[in-house]
């Protein structure tokens, strides 16, 4: 079972179905763009003045690039520094044009912070596009550092509706693993659909993250994946199901 946002979906379900996996694609979100999209257009059309602008989520650099687009600031971008959290959102950054100058290879926003904390000084500005419910260990160290943070809505996330069909499947067939890749995500399946729907499912997350909110919420992960890609969530899932 694969519970991303659709839009986020579409690789991981074929690469899930290239290892020979029954996919249950069961989105549970919905990315739409920000009940007040003011905070993100002033800061595209001032987007010179940050030192660092850091990306957490390919929606994120999609969102913010559709802003620059709009603002006619998109040559100002070259003075910007850029970094990424995972390296589906520098692949996005990079699909722009954008050159990531600092990608961890942990993908958390505590690893980020400690790639770029060198490079940051007291009364630098930094750009912070990030889902209105998103984590904010990444802005708190920032700001800990003396660092300008400008954190953003770039978009937010709202419950998908389950068609009665998936709900259906679930309780004819549960899943042998379930996948998530956000903290988010796990609480709107118990919300949507609850523990008893995944029955013996072993639980697969993308990072630490993750894994300690499904460990909260009494969903403890089976595995976790190495990386933040769909690559290692299939390698995660692999394992959960040899091991």
């Amino acid at each position: 079972m694969v519970t991303r946002p659709r839009e986020r979906a579409e690789e991981l379900c074929f690469l899930l179905e290239d290892e020979g996996a029954e996919v249950l694609s069961v989105p549970l979100l919905e990315l739409r763009p920000p009940e007040d999209p003011r905070p993100l257009a002033s800061a595209a059309e001032h987007i010179h003045r940050y030192r660092w602008v850091v990306f957490a989520s390919p929606s994120a650099v999609e969102a913010l690039m559709e802003a620059v687009r709009e603002a006619g600031t998109v040559h100002l971008l070259n003075r910007v520094k850029v970094a990424a959290v995972g390296p589906r959102t520098a692949r996005t950054a990079e699909s722009f044009g954008l050159s990531v100058s600092a990608e961890p290879e942990e993908g958390t926003g505590l690893a980020l912070f400690h790639a770029i904390r060198d490079t940051l000084q007291s009364g630098d500005e930094v750009l912070l596009p990030a889902a209105e419910e998103g984590r904010r260990e990444l802005e708190d160290a920032l700001r800990e550092q003396g660092v300008l943070v400008t954190r953003v809505t770039a978009y937010r996330s709202t419950p998908a509706p389950l068609p009665p069909e998936a709900l259906e499947l679930l309780a004819s067939s549960p899943p042998h693993v379930a996948l998530f890749a956000s903290p988010r995500t796990a609480e709107a399946f118990l919300e949507a659909v609850g523990r008893e729907r995944l029955g013996p499912a072993r639980v697969v997350a993308i990072g630490p993250t993750t894994a300690a909110a499904l460990e909260r919420l009494g969903l403890p992960a089976a595995s976790v994946a190495e990386r933040p890609t769909s690559e290692a969530l299939v390698d995660a899932a692999v394992r959960a199901v040899r091991g």
